[in-house]
């Protein structure tokens, strides 16, 4: 089974590179290959903190998708984003360079892709 988590965050990041942040496919492949450490920084360093922050928001879409999911065989997404708007706050600090506009568009997009992904592999199975 393809993981959620990770085709979710490829995709968010194709879907996220601009002029101004062309390398953040590599950004976010780095925090993939990182995110199995034992050890978390306690602060990502630009330019991969974008990265890190793609791929913790695609961890918890997934989580929370996982968890909905027993309570409901199709959760609202409305709802997921809300539960990972929540975690993130309590979790993560965003980046400096990032304005609260663009933060939110990256959590949606992320999201987006990560159910999508998620779903994919889901009626793969069925």
């Amino acid at each position: 089974m393809a993981n959620p988590v990770e085709l979710g965050a490829r995709s968010a990041a194709q879907r996220l590179v601009t002029p101004q942040n062309p390398h953040l496919a590599t950004d976010v492949e780095a925090a993939l290959h990182t995110r199995q450490s034992t050890t978390r920084p306690d602060q990502y360093l630009d330019p991969i903190s974008l990265g890190a922050l793609i791929v913790s928001i695609a961890s918890l879409a997934w989580a929370v998708y996982s968890d909905l999911r027993k309570q409901t065989p199709t959760p609202h997404r409305d709802v997921i984003s809300r539960h990972v708007r929540i975690r993130l706050d309590q979790t993560e600090a965003p980046p400096r360079t990032l304005s609260p506009a663009d933060r939110d568009r990256y959590i949606d997009i992320t999201i987006e892709e990560t159910l999508n992904a998620a779903q994919g592999s889901a009626s793969l199975q069925d």
